[in-house]
């Protein structure tokens, strides 16, 4: 099977890990596929900053391939559908690739839109230790920063800090105290990548804006070059 491969791509650590995972495997990431919902608590996709996704794509020389979705439960599931068939039949593609971590909700449904397509889906991350996850983030040169929080007690603190060690240590803490999900597969936080080994350079936040969403809910936009 060819080794040609499309990937589902946020912008966040997940997504980008798991591309560098899949292209250590051998695999020839020859696309990114994004999608841009309305709905900011989409049940399948990440929303702060996708539309920096554009950026990520330039410095890693990836054609990219957007899908718009209202964001409605299910509903969004053709969507992203639609760009991975423009994926396929686009590029060659034979192989989708998923940052799924821990949630079956969503790797249940991507597999089924890549079983209607006639597609192999790969999920280089799935079940993955948590702690040794962050962990290999931070040996492998991944520059991670907050950029949304959504549980207690997750505040605006925490809005543009790294995942370094400091990061780790706390977060086993809140772990231990309050369930919080130490990569945050509970959609306690989200993230986004400005370095990595795919990348050619560094983004550097140029300007942000914080948003209060709810009572323990916090967003940053930002722009970046």
């Amino acid at each position: 099977m060819s080794k040609r491969c499309a990937v589902l791509f946020s912008g966040g650590k997940d997504s980008t890990y798991a591309a560098w995972l899949a292209k250590k495997k051998g695999y020839e990431p020859i696309c990114l596929v994004s999608v841009f919902s309305k709905n900011p608590h989409s049940f399948m996709f990440h929303t702060p900053n996708i539309k920096l996704v554009k950026s990520q794509a330039k410095i890693m020389n990836l054609p990219l391939i957007t899908q718009k979705t209202k964001g409605k439960k299910e509903e969004e599931l053709r969507d992203l559908e639609k760009a991975i068939k423009r994926a396929k039949r686009r590029f060659k593609i034979e192989t989708i690739v998923s940052g799924a971590l821990a949630s079956n909700y969503q790797k249940s449904r991507i597999e089924n839109i890549c079983k209607n397509l006639n597609l192999r889906l790969i999920s280089p991350l799935w079940q993955k230790d948590e702690l040794e996850y962050l962990r290999e983030l931070i040996k492998n040169k991944f520059k991670v920063i907050i950029t949304g929080v959504f549980a207690y007690p997750l505040n605006e603190k925490w809005l543009g800090r790294e995942i370094d060690n400091k990061f780790i240590e706390d977060i086993k803490e809140l772990n231990k105290k309050y369930k919080i999900h130490p990569a945050g597969e509970g959609g306690e936080f989200e993230t986004f990548v400005l370095d990595c080994p795919l990348f050619k350079h560094e983004l550097k936040v140029k300007s942000f804006k914080d948003f209060r969403e709810g009572e323990n809910a916090w967003r940053r936009e930002m722009r970046v070059e």
